[in-house]
């Protein structure tokens, strides 16, 4: 399988802050791969230096047999490499209806065909042309992302990177918007790479991922491993145990009630 998407001792610093440190990952075309770890770890950041919104300081960067420096200057990798966020809320304009959202991508790259183009990207997220000309605070959370993950699809990348899409919504718009992006990756032949506190999500979503703690990668697993528990990091078995959340002890005698 050929590597769509590299990075190489990858280094990130905010001042004296080392947010990544020496981070080194290799994605093959088509696969989902994750990235999980506490707050702070560091995935965000590896994500987004990825995309080009946060600089990297050190390392080296592959997308599809490319090599990029911190400054991206080819058009062509902000169309082979878009990104979904994690808050509707927040990633679109609220002056902008889902016409102009859609719209704008396609002009940036000078793609042709836009109105097929925003009819064909609205129907495959199931949302259809009737909601073409509404804005954002018109639409539901889950709708919201819906118009979102359009806006990555439109330009027709390679690679889609999702910031823990699913961790705003109503649990019961999670799973619509988890098979929604399934579909889209096997319709499009993608490449994921997908953030998530929610090891579920990862082992459900992805074929292998990396554990980080503190800016650095302390275990790479495949996804089955998270079913059988075939950890070899202590932190790994932390973090599993943490996602499990809180458990009643239900055999535990009941308090007496206070007289």
């Amino acid at each position: 399988m050929t590597d769509i998407l590299a990075t190489n001792d990858m280094i990130v610093k905010f001042g004296d802050f080392v947010a990544l440190d020496r981070v080194s990952i290799k994605v093959t075309e088509g696969e989902s791969f994750g990235i999980v770890g506490e707050s702070g770890s560091g995935k965000s950041t590896l994500l987004r230096a990825i995309a080009g919104l946060n600089h990297f300081d050190q390392g080296e960067l592959m997308v599809d047999g490319q090599f990029y420096s911190d400054k991206r200057r080819q058009k062509s990798f902000y169309r082979d490499v878009q990104m979904v966020f994690q808050d509707p809320y927040a990633s679109l304009h609220p002056r902008q209806t889902v016409d102009a959202l859609l719209r704008e991508p396609l002009l940036i790259h000078r793609l042709d065909n836009k109105e097929e183009r925003i009819a064909r990207a609205l129907d495959e997220v199931g949302l259809g042309t009737g909601f073409r000309f509404r804005y954002s605070h018109q639409l539901s959370g889950g709708q919201r992302q819906r118009i979102a993950i359009a806006r990555a699809l439109i330009v027709e990348p390679k690679i889609l990177l999702l910031d823990e899409p699913t961790s705003a919504l109503d649990a019961s718009i999670q799973a619509e918007i988890l098979n929604l992006l399934e579909q889209a990756r096997a319709s499009h032949n993608l490449t994921f790479v997908m953030v998530s506190h929610d090891l579920g999500i990862i082992s459900h979503m992805c074929n292998r991922l990396v554990v980080m703690k503190d800016g650095r990668i302390v275990e790479m697993l495949a996804a089955d491993a998270l079913e059988t528990q075939e950890f070899s990091e202590a932190y790994t078995q932390q973090l599993f145990v943490a996602s499990e959340g809180f458990k009643p002890e239900r055999d535990a005698p009941a308090e007496p009630p206070p007289s």
